[in-house]
């Protein structure tokens, strides 16, 4: 497990490729996404009646993928193609003691699958994650994120992340300091 731990720990050096296209030199991590999409699947999994904790779980894993792939850009897609989460996954974690396996690759099928509601509060999460980015991003000057925003806000399901993108829409990145 080791070792796992180890090719995880890319995802932290890894950059959110997609933010290049409108210049962001340095944008955020995979990992500094993921932490937030955890922490946003949570909240939206509590007000929707779903388990926040599992909600949150799935999101963890949600692109732990990429340490494999890359993050791709939604440009590249018509070229290579959505990489199958579930094979990668089973590749990153055959050796491991199956228990802990088992426990990675379950909470990947869920949340491909979005059978469940954890897993489409972690999807919202995650589109909603890139319109809060693409906010900040705005907020400091980078002016063509409104493909992100539109097509992020488009993809919501639950009333909770509708409402909060809403409500992102219309709040400065810095209102929080005001409190």
């Amino acid at each position: 497990m080791a070792g796992f731990a180890f090719e995880m720990g890319i995802l932290k050096r890894m950059r959110r490729a997609g933010w290049w296209h409108v210049g962001v030199r340095d944008p955020e991590s995979v990992a500094e996404h993921s932490l937030r999409v955890a922490q946003l699947a949570s909240l939206i999994a509590a007000q929707e009646g779903a388990d926040p904790a599992r909600a949150a779980f799935l999101a963890i894993w949600h692109d732990s993928q990429e340490t494999r792939t890359g993050d791709i850009p939604h440009t590249a897609r018509p070229y290579v193609g959505k990489p199958d989460a579930e094979a990668i996954t089973a590749d990153q974690v055959a050796g491991m003691p199956e228990a802990a396996a088992k426990t990675v690759r379950e909470a990947v099928a869920e949340y491909e699958a979005q059978s469940t509601a954890e897993a489409r509060c972690a999807k919202d999460a995650d589109k909603l994650e890139c319109l809060v980015q693409a906010v900040e991003y705005r907020a400091a000057g980078y002016r063509d994120v409104r493909g992100w925003i539109d097509s992020s806000r488009d993809g919501l399901g639950t009333a909770t992340a509708k409402a909060i993108a809403d409500a992102a829409l219309t709040t400065s990145p810095l209102a929080w300091r005001g409190r």
